[in-house]
């Protein structure tokens, strides 16, 4: 946990620490604004809890919608191939960066996933892949198209799934 607190911290830009500055000034300066309207309850109540959703909401989906606006990418995946004589699915891939930003490093993670015919099992089968693995790719320039291979194992599982992939790039 406190190995992925730090990479967090590390992996902030500018852009980050403007959104959450900006983020809690607002805050302080609704709660100022509760004070002194502490005479009209109703109001006040209203500006105490819009202030303190601005300061847990804003960050988090400015944050999101910050970077995916910033570090736009697509995964495509083009094959993927279970192995007869040893426990592993071979997944390979195409990244494009499609950011005017270039990236410094993309973190690819492809899962294997259990699949049934009831989609609310769907659902909770996507949260507890069956297993995941990780690759990083470095120096992706702008508009690049990159293509990946990971191996995917240990790979037991003799029912019906899927593979997803997935990056996060910075």
């Amino acid at each position: 946990m406190k190995t992925q607190i730090t990479t967090f911290v590390n992996e902030l830009i500018v852009y980050d620490f403007i959104l959450f500055g900006s983020s809690f000034i607002l805050f302080i300066l609704l709660i100022i604004l509760g004070i002194l309207l502490r005479r009209k309850t109703a109001i006040a109540v209203v500006v105490i809890l819009l202030s303190f959703g601005i300061l847990f909401l804003a960050p988090t989906f400015g944050y999101v919608k910050m970077h995916e606006y910033l570090y736009k990418h697509k995964t495509e995946l083009l094959s993927e191939k279970k192995l007869n004589f040893n426990n592993a699915i071979v997944v390979k891939g195409l990244l494009t960066n499609e950011s005017k930003r270039f990236f410094k490093r993309c973190s690819i993670k492809a899962s294997a996933i259990k699949v049934t015919s009831n989609k609310f099992k769907n659902y909770i089968f996507s949260f507890k892949p069956i297993v995941t693995s990780k690759i990083t790719e470095k120096n992706i320039d702008i508009g690049e198209s990159r293509e990946f291979k990971i191996i995917v194992e240990p790979f037991n599982y003799e029912g019906d799934y899927n593979i997803t992939i997935g990056a996060k790039c910075n």
